[in-house]
């Protein structure tokens, strides 16, 4: 591969005597690992099951390194969204964000979803985590990949960060900033990156960090926690980025946390130079910011690409009780007056007729209690598939209630907050669509469901040819009761069938289909 020669130049100053072995790791081939679903299988139950040669990521409890060989991707378990394959390193971030249940969480830059669905996974269907990604193809795929691993708890919004700090002020426990970086540590993975890369677009994402780290500080409630990531090597994005914060923001403090084998420390005096000169920042500020508590994690010194963390606590503690400050009151409750995008509408203008209807033409009034009619048929069309469908009802879990769009119907998280104005692409888990007197679950819905919950199954395995088949989108000949089915391979949810005869029609997504 040929680096940029200011590239290199810049990492030879820095590295010194560890420049060959860094140098070298680019000959060597990309580590691959993907991340168990708590939601949809127990580790342990997935390494008796599968026949991949798995080995653990020492920083994440559920990450495993693959062989190349296994192609997991081609495994209908991912569709099924047993695992999500992701990069090891970019497994640290959010492992040290410590997410726990009942919490308020913002994954700030999350596409397409990785870290979204690892915090999914230590929250454990309780609280909420609102996930944004400002490119609205990117969200799309980030809402795909929250549905796809059957994740109740979560809103995607299609927002700027300064958008989503206009109406929440100090209102979540954690946020995530895995910021939009140069890319340096991502070359071996993506030429492309390292085609793009120039002196310029460093400073161009160093100064567009500063500007999302200072939305995250406005979000973010007395003693919470920010996690601060990158996959640059550049100190300009890394150690400069936390001290330019700090020195904005004396409020927060680094904290020390562990490192496992192969982290390295932040270098403080990278604060002030290496691109950082004429910041201002002087090293006897810097010494007293405790940048060495920062990490590094370098290709040539463990088993993934290059990455870089940091973990901040705002200083301060908040009352029992403390919600925070919403721009648009409390919760969402089962308002249905939600601006939303992708799944709420069928296209621009039903988006924009929809919008016209719920927020005051001439006739508000009228369309609102219209409105309010559909959405109450909506949710009795609902609990009739709930019970002709379910052994168990999705309303048993803690919830916020039910929430209608156009004829699209959501179970919203408990306390989700009212986001008017926002774009939304999911406000909770899509129950389906309202259709004239009946109702068809969604594959969301599908994919969030367990064996135990449904009264009809199609049991299948993954060495089955129907198995494939169903993901291609074929019919599949079964002899059963007729209705909705929940197709399920290996004991994981795939996806809705409707049998009738002995033909089970296929309700696979077409944009799904391989």
């Amino acid at each position: 591969m040929k680096l940029p020669q200011e590239f290199e130049k810049r990492m030879q100053d820095m590295l010194g005597e560890a420049y060959p072995a860094f140098l070298h790791s680019y000959e060597e081939n990309k580590y691959q690992a993907l991340r168990v679903n708590p939601w949809k299988a127990e580790t342990q139950e997935l390494l008796e099951k599968s026949s991949f040669h798995l080995k653990s990521v020492p920083w994440e409890p559920n990450g495993y390194y693959y062989e190349s060989d296994d192609q997991p991707g081609k495994h209908p378990w991912h569709e099924a969204g047993v695992y999500y394959i992701q990069e090891p390193s970019a497994m640290a971030p959010a492992a040290y964000l410590e997410a726990k249940p009942g919490e308020k969480i913002l994954d700030l830059c999350a596409a397409p979803g990785g870290k979204t669905t690892q915090i999914a996974s230590y929250m454990k269907g309780e609280g909420i985590l609102v996930c944004n990604e400002i490119h609205p193809a990117r969200a799309k795929i980030l809402a795909e990949n929250v549905e796809r691993m059957g994740i109740p708890n979560a809103m995607v919004t299609n927002e700027s960060p300064q958008k989503l700090a206009e109406i929440f002020e100090e209102y979540f426990d954690r946020i995530l900033v895995d910021a939009p970086c140069s890319g340096e540590g991502m070359f071996r993975k993506n030429e492309e990156a390292c085609e793009e890369w120039s002196l310029e677009n460093v400073r161009i994402c160093a100064e567009r960090q500063d500007e999302i780290l200072d939305c995250a500080h406005t979000m973010l409630r007395p003693g919470g926690r920010i996690v601060y990531s990158t996959c640059t090597f550049a100190p300009a994005e890394n150690e400069g980025s936390m001290a330019r914060f700090l020195i904005r923001h004396p409020e927060y403090e680094l904290l020390e946390i562990p490192l496992y084998q192969g982290m390295e420390r932040g270098v403080p005096a990278w604060s002030y130079t290496h691109g950082n000169e004429g910041n201002g920042i002087s090293a006897e500020a810097v010494e007293a910011m405790h940048i060495e508590r920062t990490i590094r994690l370098w290709p040539h010194k463990l088993q993934g690409e290059g990455h870089y963390l940091a973990v901040l606590q705002k200083k301060g503690e908040v009352p029992q009780g403390y919600e925070g400050f919403l721009a648009y009151g409390k919760e969402c409750g089962t308002q249905p007056d939600m601006t939303l995008r992708g799944n709420g509408a069928k296209n621009k203008k039903a988006d924009r007729n929809e919008n016209k209807k719920s927020f005051g033409n001439k006739n508000s009034q009228g369309n609102k209690k219209s409105q309010g009619n559909k959405a109450i048929e909506g949710i009795r069309l609902y609990l009739e598939f709930e019970q002709d469908t379910l052994k168990k009802s999705v309303l048993d879990r803690e919830h916020g209630g039910f929430l209608t769009f156009g004829d699209q119907l959501y179970l919203i998280p408990k306390g989700m907050p009212a986001v008017q104005g926002l774009k939304v692409l999911r406000p909770g888990l899509h129950l389906g669509t309202i259709k004239k007197e009946r109702f068809e679950p969604s594959h969301a819905l599908a994919l969030y469901l367990h064996e135990e919950e449904v009264k009809r199954v199609m049991l299948l395995t993954k060495n089955e040819p129907q198995a494939q088949a169903f993901i291609n989108g074929q019919t599949l000949n079964y002899d059963g009761e007729k209705g909705w089915h929940l197709i399920m391979v290996d004991g994981y949810s795939l996806g809705w069938g409707k049998l009738a005869g002995q033909v089970m029609k296929n309700h696979y997504p077409k944009g799904l289909r391989k």
